[in-house]
């Protein structure tokens, strides 16, 4: 992101400059271990410049964390194709693609840092999740949610949340095997919610109808019956 020598630049093209260099910084450190001097010396240009294009460092981090959220609400696009097991797979790994290459970065936007109570962050994060509910329930072809599909997707998304949070702290257990943990993990609280209500069992039984003999849902059948017996 360091530009190496000053140019004049417009002024959207520095922002956008300024965002990129702070998301890097705040991505390696937390946000509140960042100057303005640091963003300002690896952008090539002097603090006040930083302050003309933001007035404070509270405003430079919440853009950055605009294009995070962004960036993060988009790893749960996936296209309609296939068994929905192998899609919330390939979900999970770009979703830990994300928190492992911007590790403080989420820290900061799940849990707030120089922003913390900010009705901005507070915002960006909510967004996060809308879009990660959305995208969801549109692999299950629903757009009515009844309640209790609303209660076990948004339950999966927190446990993903806290489950990658978990996991930066000395990331003990290999992401290899949370990624497919976290899918059974869906499937799981939608066999609960299931054995409870006619209709999630409907939905069930429409979402695994496809599924493989090899797939991620199959694999967890196998070992609860192995644990059982």
């Amino acid at each position: 992101m360091t530009t190496g020598v000053r140019r004049r630049m417009g002024v959207e093209e520095r922002r956008q400059q300024l965002i990129g260099v702070a998301l890097e910084l705040f991505s390696r450190r937390s946000p509140d271990d960042v100057s303005i001097d640091e963003i300002a010396s690896a952008a090539g240009i002097s603090r006040p410049l930083v302050y003309h294009y933001f007035p404070g460092k509270l405003s430079l981090y919440e853009a950055a964390l605009q294009r995070a959220s962004d960036d993060l609400a988009a790893r749960f696009v996936e296209p309609h194709e296939g068994p929905l097991g192998t899609r919330l797979l390939r979900v999970m790994r770009r979703y830990f693609d994300f928190v492992d290459q911007h590790g403080p970065g989420f820290s900061a936007l799940m849990r707030g840092g120089p922003a913390v109570g900010s009705s901005t962050t507070n915002a960006l994060v909510d967004s996060v999740r809308q879009a990660a509910y959305v995208q969801i329930l549109s692999h299950l072809g629903v757009t009515d949610p009844p309640a209790r599909l609303e209660l076990v997707v948004r339950s999966w998304i927190s446990l993903a949340e806290s489950t990658a949070l978990i996991w930066l702290d000395g990331r003990r257990i290999p992401r290899e095997e949370l990624e497919p943990q976290l899918v059974n993990d869906f499937a799981a609280l939608a066999a609960v919610s299931a054995a409870y209500d006619e209709e999630m069992a409907e939905l069930l039984r429409g979402a695994l109808k496809d599924e493989p003999a090899d797939g991620p849902f199959a694999h967890l059948v196998g070992r609860l019956i192995a644990l059982a017996s």
